[in-house]
């Protein structure tokens, strides 16, 4: 009787068992804007995932692209290169958020992406405007 006391107990005990949610795919690698005009390299950053810009393409290698439409007139000075425009990112659900930081329009949002086949999704909010960007591999 003890013993099927117990088989019954284990065996219910797995369905009141907590579901773990789907980790979502990896966004690590770098990624090139729809408009070509950057990559970003996605790579973890402590217990996180960030992402810096590494290239960019359009622009002439004697150039440097500097970050002068930052809100911060102390930070207009600095380069493009090596910028960092997601930080924070944590998987939540079948997506990883943080922020991110658009140097184009130079904005900080919050940021939901995701993989998306061979594709990565960036959707950026400010209050309550939202805006998704593709990113192919490069």
């Amino acid at each position: 009787m003890r013993r099927s006391i117990l088989f019954m107990a284990l065996a219910l005990g797995g369905f009141a068992a907590p579901t773990l949610a789907a980790e979502p795919a990896g966004i690590q690698g770098n990624w090139i804007t729809a408009d070509g005009k950057a990559v970003i390299r996605v790579a973890p950053c402590g217990e996180a995932m960030c992402g810096r810009i590494v290239e960019l393409p359009s622009i002439d290698p004697g150039e440097r692209a500097k970050d002068s439409r930052n809100p911060d007139p102390a930070k207009r000075g600095r380069g493009l290169i090596g910028l960092r425009v997601f930080w924070a990112l944590v998987p939540s659900e079948r997506r990883f958020e943080g922020k991110g930081y658009s140097p184009e329009r130079g904005r900080y949002f919050d940021a939901e992406i995701w993989r998306d086949g061979d594709r990565l999704r960036v959707k950026g909010c400010v209050a309550l405007i939202c805006q998704t960007q593709t990113l192919g591999p490069a």
